[in-house]
């Protein structure tokens, strides 16, 4: 699923894994993530992923010219929760609609985890 959008020259696309890396970088430059999780629906069981799959613990969905963005991390233990996810969206909705020029809607944030 491609988002698109429009601008004085012509249209833009933009790919939707490049929205998920975007989104999984930045999530992972935060302060107290220490990754993003991956939640495999047979057990209910977290994984924690490496740098090279952070875009599956990253969803995103358009809606018309703008899309949502659903995170799940692993925060560190020790760390105030609600500061990391305020840090979190604010960061990931700047980053998104800074480097591919789409407007970012809203940003989910799931803890799955803690890791000491």
């Amino acid at each position: 699923m491609d988002c698109k959008f429009s601008t004085g020259l012509g249209l833009v696309s933009v790919s939707e894994e490049v929205l998920l890396k975007v989104a999984g970088y930045t999530a992972m430059g935060c302060y107290g993530i220490v990754g993003m999780a991956s939640k495999r629906t047979t057990d209910g069981i977290v994984q924690m992923l490496g740098i090279e799959n952070l875009s599956r613990g990253v969803k995103v969905r358009s809606m018309n010219d703008r899309v949502d963005v659903d995170l799940y991390i692993i925060v560190e233990y020790g760390i105030s929760i609600s500061a990391v996810a305020a840090t979190l969206i604010d960061t990931v909705k700047y980053n998104v609609e800074q480097l591919t020029g789409i407007k970012v809607n809203k940003v989910n944030v799931s803890i799955e985890d803690i890791r000491v």
